[in-house]
């Protein structure tokens, strides 16, 4: 999912329906990148289509949910008993180590969306009692830090975890820090609290993360206006959290600088929150950042997928790139260069396309063509396209990158009882995201800010 950044308005984001995961950093539109990820329900509310969540904004609809009367607002659609009898799961065969961790992909609530499984401790925990772990927290490379369901951690466990101080503006500097993380799809609002992640063997340090819908404040009236949908429950979201491991280390440099409204507050009562700077230090952070090892950036495999797609597919995270032996960067891949954002630029059918993301938090290809049949923005040819588009870095160095890319009929593939599909799409106004169908078949290397790897200095994508 990408959050919403200063350089892109609320309302391009909204048009474009992201919702969970993209570029990290920037919860509010205020920098850094934003948070984007589509949740697209697992199967139609009707025979006519797809039908989205009403909590999630309709592509191509300036950001309102869709506009069928039939959707629940703040559920997620189980997959449908009509459709046809659904192909296997998709699997790789995957490489050993304590820097691996399984992603799995399944259509329990939605297509195409990446899972993973964390623990959270809290700082200096002593035996479980202290520890919660959660499953079901969307990988999203479009977004920066760890965002957990209060619900998902346990009450007793969430209110164990230590409140970030320190704001800016805070006269006291100890009033509790709350965030109002707006993505192109919505809202999560919930306290900022310090704990470590670990994923495999993999812990980070004592870390600022976001409790979402933890109750402990009430939510601003800002963050009602410019945040959208409140997506700060299970239901709502379709998950327990993300877990945001863009290129960049921390949520939003911006919002360390100047105060903007829906983003961070300090507390001084349950009913009172002002707005304030945030030093990058007390803001959520990318827990790959956060490793003392294996921390310069992360790979994705995810196995490739037939034009039907499968009933899930089950990938691989690892932690670090050339690091170990099972981490290494082949010479030969495609490096892509970001700018400061996390952005790049889409060449497709001579236009140029700027801001361009790769976002494991959306879950299909959003770009604008008028020429290809839509229902309902979603993408829906006569028969299957075979397209192409070149990546190029934001400035215009280096060699672009030819990318082939597949569209199918989207009322098609929804009736086929899969939930991974690596040629979905829809129609999105001023930004192309590579959602999750790029990674299929791929291994996607996302190299952190300042990093290098290579020889080549972050942050960058290599694919």
């Amino acid at each position: 999912m990408k959050t919403i950044s200063t350089t892109l308005s609320v309302a391009m984001l909204a048009a474009s329906a992201v919702l969970s995961a993209c570029g990290g950093g920037g919860s509010n539109g205020n920098g850094g990148s934003g948070n984007s990820a589509i949740n697209w329900p697992a199967a139609p509310n009707s025979p006519g289509g797809p039908n989205w969540p009403a909590s999630i904004p309709w592509p191509g609809n300036n950001g309102n949910s869709s506009p069928n009367s039939n959707s629940t607002p703040g559920t997620n659609t189980p997959a449908n008993p009509n459709t046809a009898p659904a192909d296997g799961p998709a699997v790789i065969t995957p490489v050993a180590g304590g820097n691996a961790v399984p992603i799995t992909v399944d259509g329990k609530t939605s297509i195409n969306q990446p899972y993973v499984t964390i623990t959270v401790c809290a700082p200096n925990a002593q035996g479980s009692s202290q520890c919660a772990t959660v499953d079901r927290m969307i990988l999203d490379t479009g977004s920066t830090g760890v965002r957990i369901m209060a619900g998902a951690l346990g009450k007793a466990f969430a209110n164990q975890l230590p409140p970030q101080t320190g704001a800016t503006d805070d006269p006291s500097g100890n009033a509790p820090i709350a965030q109002c993380a707006t993505f192109g799809s919505g809202f999560t609002w919930g306290s900022i609290k310090r704990a470590t992640v670990s994923m495999g063997s993999e812990t980070s340090s004592v870390m600022p993360v976001q409790v979402i819908g933890d109750g402990a404040f009430a939510t601003p009236a800002d963050c009602i206006t410019h945040g959208g949908p409140d997506m700060s429950s299970v239901a709502q979201m379709g998950a327990n959290g993300l877990v945001g491991i863009s290129n960049l280390v921390y949520d939003d440099a911006a919002s360390a600088k100047r105060i903007y409204p829906a983003s961070y507050y300090y507390c001084t009562s349950a009913s009172a929150c002002v707005n304030t700077r945030v030093p990058v230090s007390g803001q959520p952070m990318n827990p790959v950042a956060a490793l003392p090892i294996d921390n310069n950036g992360t790979i994705i495999r995810l196995p490739s997928l037939s034009p039907g797609g499968a009933d899930g597919a089950t990938g691989q995270l690892i932690f670090g790139i050339g690091t170990q032996s099972n981490n290494a960067m082949p010479a030969g891949v495609n490096v892509v260069p970001l700018d400061q954002y996390g952005y790049f630029t889409t060449v497709y059918k001579g236009r140029t396309l700027n801001p361009s993301a790769i976002d494991s938090g959306t879950n299909m290809l959003l770009f604008p063509d008028s020429t290809i049949a839509t229902t309902n923005s979603f993408y829906t040819p006569a028969s299957p396209l075979s397209l192409s588009a070149l990546f190029r870095a934001s400035n215009g160095s280096g060699t672009p990158i030819n990318i082939p890319f597949g569209i199918a009929n989207a009322n098609t593939l929804w009736v086929s009882g899969n939930s991974a599909f690596n040629n979905i799409g829809a129609n999105a106004s001023g930004i192309v995201l590579w959602g999750l169908p790029f990674f299929y078949g791929r291994s996607v290397y996302t190299v952190l800010e300042n990093a290098t790897v290579n020889g080549q200095v972050g942050p960058f994508a290599a694919f």
